[in-house]
């Protein structure tokens, strides 16, 4: 006797893409790599290019190239992005171990040192921006987030 076999279908059932107003998150975790930023940039503007914010897409690779390489930089452990988007506004969070925030921006002694600026940049190019510690707890370590804001049409 001889079994029968189905044919396969293709899966071609796809839910419907999320409405432009409707909000999303994602969030990318990496390691203390100095790869970690290309990554992270390439990741949003998948993320932008697939949400059709291309708009803001130069800004937020600028940013979040900044705070993941202080993040690489200056900690000795993982970090993530977060990405939020509530329409009309994108909010992109930087969290890494270190509790230190940011210094304010000051202008580096000499006018052609190679860092310095990533504060005086993210003042300048964010709609909004911020940070917070968070303490230790039973969860894990702690650590800060920085964020910024772009919002559309800005």
């Amino acid at each position: 006797m001889r079994a029968e076999s189905t044919p396969c279908t293709p899966y071609t059932h796809h839910p419907a893409p999320i409405s432009f107003a409707e909000p999303w998150q994602y969030e990318l975790a990496f390691p203390c790599d100095p790869r970690s930023p290309r990554i992270a940039r390439t990741t949003l503007r998948a993320i932008l290019g697939a949400h059709e914010l291309d708009e803001l897409s130069y800004r937020a690779e600028l940013l979040t190239s900044e705070l993941t390489t202080n993040s690489v930089r200056h900690t000795k452990g993982p970090a993530a992005v977060r990405l939020q988007w509530r329409h009309p506004v994108l909010r992109i969070s930087v969290w890494d171990m270190s509790p230190d925030l940011p210094k304010p921006y000051a202008p580096p002694a000499d006018p052609h040192a190679e860092a310095g600026r990533g504060m005086a940049i993210l003042e300048l190019v964010a709609d909004r921006w911020g940070g917070c510690a968070i303490g230790e707890g039973a969860y894990g370590p702690g650590g800060k987030t920085v964020w910024f804001e772009l919002g559309l049409g800005a």
